[in-house]
């Protein structure tokens, strides 16, 4: 009886050989879309590689020009400077810069909060509450994030003129709220909808209030979000030039200078003439692009998993 069970185990250690060729043959087929991966990998990388080269030489070429001369400057564009020292950012700040970067920061200290705060109270309500017009008033707000700045300036400009606020703090921050409520609802409410149902209905069992749960059960579970679409608001607001220009325009030489900071980068370059400071010049975008590049750079991860948590969820 033991020598057809030795018969089967040499049968089977005689097979091992055949499906070990066997699995390599499937490998060896295998190896052209492999290989193809491969391909595409390293074509993503390189593309990824080149966009980086090209957004980080610009930056590069600007601060170091913000610590050179005029004469180094026109001399050679990449060369160092020969001396390290602050007096460009010195004569940007003194010519304007640092008042038009106190008035963005005014201005955006209660432009992004009041933006996350209505746009996440109205993506809350759209995407957890059924009634009569919910659908429609939420394709409202994604048609106004389609719709271009550009067609509403002039309306726009009137509208802020008849209220009084050409010029002022107030005018521009609602301005920008109403500008960037449509993408903070349409963001926000996709992220409304991947949050679980069970805690907000344990919380409405447990005696909360519809604020309460909002502000203490919803929002701290939303971090993600917030923190992706206020990064999108921080930047998107920062950078803007159109609205500025249209709606902070000194009525007479006598009203303050509300400009914001790509107002201030303009009016920089085109007070010098011929007699430019090209220091000066590069030291005001360093200044004014440091803050948002600190921001985002602190917030990268963050940014990051906000993005991906509604598809992850």
């Amino acid at each position: 009886m033991s020598t057809p069970i030795k018969e089967s185990r040499a049968g089977l250690l005689d097979n091992v050989p055949a499906q070990g060729a066997a699995k390599k043959s499937r490998g060896g087929a295998a190896d052209p879309a492999g290989g193809e991966g491969r391909v595409l990998n390293v074509f993503s990388h390189g593309f990824l590689a080149l966009w980086a080269v090209l957004i980080v030489l610009p930056l590069l070429w600007i601060i170091l020009g913000s610590f050179k001369s005029d004469a180094e400057i026109g001399a050679s564009a990449w060369s160092w400077p020969s001396h390290w020292g602050l007096d460009a950012f010195t004569r940007a700040w003194d010519k304007g810069i640092g008042d038009f970067f106190v008035n963005t920061v005014i201005v955006m200290a209660f432009s992004v909060p009041l933006t996350m705060l209505f746009g996440s109270m109205a993506a809350y309500v759209l995407a957890r509450y059924d009634f009569p017009g919910n659908r429609f008033i939420y394709f409202l707000f994604v048609g106004g994030a389609m719709f271009p700045v550009y067609l509403a300036l002039v309306p726009l400009f009137f509208m802020v003129r008849n209220l009084g606020m050409l010029n002022t703090y107030q005018g521009l921050i609602l301005v920008y709220i109403a500008y960037s409520l449509p993408f903070t609802v349409f963001f926000m409410h996709s992220f409304f909808r991947t949050l679980p149902t069970a805690i907000h209905e344990a919380a409405v069992i447990d005696g909360a209030s519809h604020t309460r749960v909002f502000f203490q059960v919803m929002v701290p579970m939303a971090k993600p979000g917030l923190l992706s679409v206020g990064i999108f608001n921080v930047l998107g607001q920062w950078n803007q030039y159109i609205l500025p220009v249209t709606l902070m325009q000194q009525q007479s030489s006598t009203d303050p200078d509300h400009s914001m900071l790509a107002q201030g980068l303009v009016n920089l370059a085109l007070s010098q003439g011929y007699a430019g400071d090209q220091p000066a010049l590069f030291a005001g975008i360093v200044i004014a692009m440091l803050p948002v590049l600190v921001v985002y750079l602190s917030f990268q991860r963050q940014v990051q998993a906000g993005l991906t948590a509604g598809t992850l969820k």
